[in-house]
């Protein structure tokens, strides 16, 4: 039973006006008078959000992280293209999540129990949970990088990060939380002038592009491995989660698609630049022959650099890496108290709400998943002699191997008429997300099958 519906059986059948339809209503009021006065700019402004957090959020530690070993590990020769790929493929996936929220407005994982039954829903959300308390994991391991390299002690950088994530629930309004966000997301461009600090080689990042080269030692396991991590840094479980979840908290309906496929796109545009800035920051490494194979997290890169690209780089560097983890540890909590209040509310008779219009008393599972997941994450990352880097590129990999499953519900609930209407996908569409999901299936295979026989791939 849907809230909804529960309120209005409580209510003795008599729909009932909470504080979050008001919120939600006082919304879509400013987007309807922009639309009716043809203000496309200022319809656009209030309408983005979902896409840019949720692609700006996946540029998180782990995958910065990721984007730097790339770059001291291989240079900037195969793996800048890839990048642009990768991103092409996330936003051809965001695409679908948006247009899914927006027609049927209801969360992932409440449409997943609603349209596959509870087996599919209860292993849907269980996928998600167990993912994204590994990923927090690692955003905790990148506030703290962030904070070592600035002389900050390991425990007070990650409670300041815990008190910042709990502190943004306090604003108990969607649009306010979101546009604080968005703020503190626009210090991942700090990789930009890191990157441009490191003076690159223009020709040789064109001669990239256009070659898709060159790769040093060619393939091997070491290289599988990175691929297998940059398409984690891209495409993710926990991406498709938040975004419908956002878009419906925000309120987006079928009017408003072009406004959220621009605002998917810009954000993919934008992550895509600050990754490929990493990797060609980090490309210095490479060019003075350092071994980061014993790093043990971001500060170690930011403070590698230091003598290569200036204390300033090395600085915007740590303060990206800080930053690439806030942000991320915000939006994937928040993803996670979607899917279980959705889920809880799906499966039961009572209603479990889930939407950041709430008061801390009527969305205390909501909050409190988000509270709780924080705060393991955080003490796990306290662990004396923890592996930081290993479970940094760990979770990426882990991520992508949990991502074909979410695909396929995700093509499959995009392509449902009976939901979706004139917004399900097409013939092209089916065609590019299936392929999608066979790529991403094919990595995740190809990588079971050289952990298991190493010998297949040259060292």
């Amino acid at each position: 039973m849907n809230e909804s519906a529960w309120l209005a059986q409580r209510d003795g059948g008599q729909p009932s006006l909470t504080p979050e339809d008001v919120a939600r209503a006082q919304d879509r009021l400013k987007v309807r008078e922009s639309r009716a006065s043809k203000r496309w700019l200022r319809l656009l402004w209030l309408l983005a959000g979902p896409g840019v957090l949720v692609m700006i959020g996946e540029n998180d530690g782990p995958s910065m992280v990721s984007y730097a070993t790339t770059g001291a590990t291989y240079g900037i020769g195969f793996f800048a293209p890839f990048i642009v790929l990768t991103f092409l493929m996330s936003f051809v996936v965001q695409e679908m999540t948006m247009r899914v929220g927006a027609a049927t407005h209801r969360g992932h994982a409440e449409l997943i129990f609603q349209r596959f039954g509870p087996f599919w829903g209860y292993f849907a959300m269980a996928d998600l949970v167990f993912g994204n308390l590994l990923t927090l994991v690692t955003e905790f391991i990148a506030i703290q990088a962030g904070g070592l390299y600035f002389g900050v002690p390991a425990w007070a950088s990650v409670g300041l990060g815990v008190l910042a994530v709990v502190g943004s629930l306090a604003f108990r309004r969607y649009v306010t939380w979101e546009r604080a966000l968005m703020a503190l997301a626009a210090f991942n461009l700090l990789f930009v002038p890191a990157a441009l600090l490191a003076h690159p080689d223009g020709a040789a990042l064109a001669r990239a592009f256009a070659t898709w080269g060159p790769l040093p030692g060619g393939v091997t396991l070491s290289f599988v491995t990175l691929v297998l991590a940059n398409v984690g840094a891209s495409v993710t479980p926990w991406m498709i989660f938040f975004q419908q979840s956002a878009v419906v908290d925000k309120g987006l309906t079928k009017a408003d698609v072009w406004q959220g496929r621009i605002d998917t796109a810009v954000g993919a545009a934008l992550a895509a630049v600050a990754a490929i800035a990493t990797l060609v920051a980090s490309a210095a490494l490479f060019e003075a022959k350092i071994d980061v194979s014993n790093f043990a997290n971001g500060a170690d890169f930011a403070t590698a650099l230091q003598p290569l690209i200036g204390r300033t780089g090395a600085t915007l560097f740590a303060l990206g890496i800080l930053e690439a983890g806030l942000v991320a540890a915000m939006t994937i909590s928040t993803s996670s108290s979607y899917a279980l209040a959705e889920t809880v509310a799906a499966a039961g008779k009572t209603a479990a709400r889930h939407s950041l219009n709430l008061d801390f008393a009527s969305g205390r599972l909501f909050y409190g998943v988000s509270i709780a997941s924080t705060a393991l994450a955080a003490g796990i990352v306290l662990i004396p002699h923890a592996p930081l880097l290993a479970m940094t590129l760990t979770v990426n990999i882990i991520a992508t191997l949990l991502m074909a499953p979410a695909l396929l519900l995700l093509l499959l609930l995009a392509s449902d008429r009976e939901i979706m209407g004139d917004l399900a996908n097409g013939r092209l569409a089916n065609q590019t997300g299936g392929a999608i999901v066979i790529a991403v299936s094919l990595i995740g295979v190809g990588y079971g099958i050289i952990t298991a026989f190493p010998s297949l791939i040259p060292k």
